[in-house]
């Protein structure tokens, strides 16, 4: 037993002095409402081997304090709320609309055309156009989307997979048209393929031209886009498809470890592109699992990269990830408790160590969500951040008896799916063979079956039901903008030169069918105005359909 502070306090404490002369602390004194004292972090009187080997001390390895030496008290998490419907107009009046409430980050919805990379007058969008996000088809729409945003100003998460390379190519374009460097330009694309076959389904090409297209982006923005992060590994769609949080946390490291794969293969030195690949998980019901998730998985992740990539660089070993709070959990019933079920999900979230929150509005369950219904999810960060001293220390349930069992039990389950995934050949493999979308499956039906016998209650639901509720305010959206939608396009192909839209495409089909990067092709294509359809449907004729 150590009963002086171990060599990896001083080296905190100097980090902490370095970290401090960059980002001063909120606060010149912390404390409680009882005058008391709050320090930076808490540690035991005595310190073995063992706890640094599996705590140690924020900002240091195996992270699982925390990525950064000072967390929250530097500044809190990014507050980013999850928007987008209808047309780009629409949506980028919500998004002036929340950042004006405080919101420090965009979030961008896209509707399901967009999301499978079809035009808003493909057939195949008919019905779905502006549904379940803002419909994107061209830079204009992009334009629209950032108008009076600038985005040197704000950090721009893009759920967006299949059709990344695309939009990312358009907020390129954007930032360069408002005079801002792509070197400049904050954000992250979620661009996880592996999950989509696993849980979610918003795919188009097969599995191996899918991950050449991600490791394109991974080469590409290293040398151009060095603040942008290239992939938002996720491990929140394979929890909302039934997935347990041992599951959750296993095959979302698992999905990261074939693409670190892939990028090694395509000769990518691990250290240049691992620092910008982040993370997505579910903040779930279970508030102490979560933490104890959340903490498990950034020591997991540190020991991935240390181990078996070799990795050097800190950055690289360094977990960090955007949490959004559970939308399987929120009921059409009694929608109002969803404020509840929303504000311990986050406050989880926030003991965990998140770099950046979505907290889901109560009304979710039913439909897009109001204004109201928008702003009061917002609050809901804001009180955990400026009212309950959550993030005035790091890592405040770290010595949890029951925390500390709960993060090692997750750990040790978890690794035991790693191990049979790798096992069966890796993430790509598995999905193959249909292994993990099998393990969600059954784990979503024997989640039910509790549920039906009541040895699981979700108020409102199976116990504490009202026999009469009342109809809630929701949003409507209005189908006529879908018009103008398909008029826009066709003015746009109008007055574009299409000539040059064609030689674009020609080249982008050119470099897709050889090796080079298809990254600056797409960009070219983009900047000529050729549509998101138009760019899929070069790409599908060369990979084909999954």
């Amino acid at each position: 037993m150590i009963k002086r502070r171990p060599p990896e306090f001083a080296a905190w404490q100097k980090q902490t002095v370095e970290e401090l002369k960059k980002q001063p602390e909120r606060k010149e004194l912390f404390s409680t409402s009882s005058a008391i004292p709050i320090e930076r972090v808490y540690l035991p009187e005595e310190m073995d081997d063992k706890y640094v080997e599996k705590l140690g001390f924020p900002g240091q390895y195996p992270y699982t304090r925390g990525v950064r030496t000072t967390m929250y008290r530097g500044r809190f998490w990014t507050m980013r709320q999850y928007a987008g419907f209808g047309s780009a107009q629409e949506t980028n009046k919500r998004f002036r609309y929340l950042l004006e409430q405080g919101q420090t980050g965009l979030s961008v919805a896209f509707d399901l055309p967009t999301q499978i990379g079809y035009d808003s007058d493909d057939p195949m969008a008919l019905g779905e156009v502006g549904k379940v996000g803002v419909a994107i088809d061209s830079l204009a729409d992009m334009e629209m989307l950032f108008e009076q945003i600038s985005l040197d100003q704000v950090s721009t998460s893009m759920t967006i997979n299949a059709p990344a390379a695309v939009l990312l190519a358009m907020y390129i374009a954007v930032a360069e048209k408002q005079g801002v460097p792509k070197e400049k330009i904050r954000g992250t694309i979620q661009n996880d393929i592996l999950k989509e076959y696993i849980a979610r389904g918003t795919y188009i090409f097969p599995p191996k031209p899918s991950m050449r297209l991600i490791t394109d982006i991974f080469a590409y923005c290293t040398e151009h886009t060095p603040q942008f992060n290239t992939i938002s590994i996720s491990g929140y769609h394979i929890r909302e498809a039934g997935a347990t949080a041992v599951q959750e946390l296993a095959f979302t490291l698992s999905n990261a470890m074939a693409y670190v794969d892939a990028a090694l293969e395509a000769r990518l030195p691990v250290d240049t592109f691992a620092p910008r690949l982040a993370f997505f998980f579910n903040g779930h019901n279970q508030f102490f699992e979560e933490i104890a998730k959340f903490r498990a998985a950034r020591r997991m992740w540190a020991k991935i990269m240390r181990e078996k990539y070799g990795a050097v660089n800190p950055k690289s070993m360094q977990l960090r990830f955007h949490t959004q709070v559970a939308g399987s959990t929120l009921t059409a019933q009694q929608p109002d408790n969803n404020i509840v079920r929303v504000a311990l999900q986050a406050l989880a979230a926030v003991l965990g160590g998140t770099q950046s929150l979505h907290t889901n509005a109560k009304d979710e369950a039913l439909a897009l969500p109001t204004e109201d219904s928008a702003r009061i999810a917002l609050r809901t960060q804001q009180i955990i951040a400026y009212e309950t001293g959550a993030a005035d220390t790091i890592d405040p349930l770290a010595g949890s008896f029951y925390l500390e069992s709960l993060t090692d039990e997750l750990e040790a389950k978890a690794q035991q799916y790693i191990s049979l995934i790798e096992r069966k050949g890796g993430a790509v493999a598995a999905v193959e063979q249909q292994y993990m979308q099998r393990e969600i499956q059954r784990a979503a039906y024997e989640a039910q079956k509790r549920l039906e016998k009541e040895e699981e209650i979700v108020v409102g639901v199976n116990r504490f039901q009202l026999e009469e509720e009342a109809e809630p305010d929701l949003l409507q959206v209005d189908d006529r903008f879908v018009e103008q939608q398909l008029e826009r396009l066709a003015l746009i192909r109008k007055q574009r030169d299409n000539q040059l839209v064609q030689q674009s495409l020609t080249e982008l089909k050119r470099a897709a069918v050889g090796s080079d990067n298809v990254m600056p092709h797409i960009i070219e294509a983009v900047k000529h105005y050729a549509t998101i359809g138009e760019i899929c449907n070069v790409l599908r004729e060369v990979f084909g359909e999954y």
